[in-house]
């Protein structure tokens, strides 16, 4: 008989393999209390923990763990000498004994938060999705703010309602207003909706009083998933004047259960933009050795059925921006804190990251084979997947979010 494949070689072209290696917390349905690190690799799991006990590693402490809070906390050397260790045991031949029987199938775990959300940060990142948001709700006005492309504009959110991929979202109700209705009515939002966001989750923390500046977003910044941050078009239209995103935003925020590392994605890095005003000097990253943009292909499916494919690299605002933006007042950096791109969008309909621009609020509905959409109804599934180009050819998978509307 041939010899069959080892798990730990996935399929050639799979966008989890050993270039990879996103981290996450995972629990098995014989011990479903006890949650564990896990790292994926092609469809399988490996217990991050029990692999560095097994082979004697001096990273056990930080990889048994239930939560990815005190690996990231760890520091940038620390999570470049686990990602090294990590994988040299998926790789090297002689390691297989010890770690094959480590590996969990992807199918048959319980995937959970993977780190305690310290604070959320939402941006607003995309110039096409601000443009077009302009358009709608400020159709003889300007498209943009004009201090858009000044600085990058962003809200505090909830850090108590971030929920992992697969955890069903209940309709909020609040209180909504258009413009024709004589008096506000409560009630549940009839204009539920999605945005495909890249989330950005903090390591290393910072001092308070103390600037992050551009150079140093490696040095905070562990890695990142897909989000989606779900809103309330609605309640959102009749709150946020004259202070923003509130109980439109804060109900639900999904994000991945999987963190891709930073250093996957180093062969994505893409220069961002042209940027079309001038940047006061704390951030403008003209002269950053590295380019501060990334180059991630998202998909967003309703219901199984492809809507969107919107492309990251069209992101005027970079990562580090938004980060140096962030702390720029002095603010200070937890572990556990996470910062959104805001909502990803390109130039064209086939790009649009939310349905407020896919069906232009409402009045050009999705054709769907399940019928016309223009908002989320009750029962509609939302799926967000992403790849991005890595080295040698391989393509890096995110981990899906997704979301059920109940």
């Amino acid at each position: 008989m041939p010899e069959q494949n080892s798990p730990l070689e996935p399929a050639e072209g799979d966008p989890f393999g050993p270039h990879n290696l996103p981290y996450g917390v995972f629990s098995t349905a014989d011990e479903p209390a006890r949650r564990r690190l896990g790292v994926r690799i092609g469809d399988q799991v490996l217990d991050a923990g029990a692999a560095a006990r097994a082979l004697g590693s001096p990273y056990e402490k930080l990889l048994a763990q239930p939560s990815l809070g005190p690996l990231m906390a760890a520091g940038r050397t620390a999570w470049r000498d686990v990602r090294r260790a990590l994988t040299a045991w998926v790789t090297v031949p002689a390691h297989r004994k010890d770690v094959e029987p480590l590996l969990h199938p992807l199918g048959s775990v319980t995937m959970h938060l993977p780190y305690e959300v310290a604070d959320y940060v939402d941006f607003y990142a995309s110039e096409h999705h601000a443009t077009n948001v302009g358009r709608i709700f400020r159709p003889d006005g300007l498209a943009l703010p004009v201090n858009w492309k000044h600085l990058p504009i962003g809200y505090h959110g909830r850090a108590g309602t971030v929920v992992v991929s697969g955890t069903e979202v209940a309709r909020p109700s609040g209180q909504r207003k258009a413009p024709a209705d004589p008096a506000p009515v409560f009630g549940p939002s009839v204009k539920l909706d999605i945005e495909a966001e890249v989330g950005f989750v903090v390591g290393t923390p910072s001092v308070q009083g103390s600037a992050v500046e551009l150079a140093s977003f490696r040095d905070h910044v562990f890695g990142l998933s897909l989000l989606n941050d779900w809103s309330a078009r609605d309640i959102q239209a009749w709150e946020y004047v004259p202070l923003g995103p509130f109980l439109g935003k804060s109900f639900a925020t999904s994000v991945s259960a999987w963190v891709t590392p930073l250093e996957a994605l180093d062969a994505a890095r893409i220069a961002p933009p042209a940027r079309t005003e001038r940047l006061l000097p704390y951030l403008d990253d003209t002269d950053e050795e590295e380019p501060g943009g990334l180059d991630l292909r998202l998909s967003i499916a309703l219901n199984g059925q492809v809507i969107s494919e919107p492309p990251f690299s069209t992101m005027y605002w970079t990562a580090a921006q938004q980060l140096t933006h962030m702390t720029v007042n002095g603010a200070s950096l937890r572990t556990g804190d996470l910062f959104a791109s805001g909502t990803v969008s390109g130039p064209d309909r086939a790009g649009y990251g939310s349905l407020l621009e896919l069906t232009w609020n409402g009045t050009e509905p999705l054709e769907l084979p399940g019928g016309k959409r223009t908002f989320l109804e009750d029962g509609d599934e939302v799926t967000m997947t992403a790849w991005a180009p890595g080295p040698d050819g391989t393509r890096v998978g995110l981990g899906e979010v997704t979301g059920r509307i109940v």
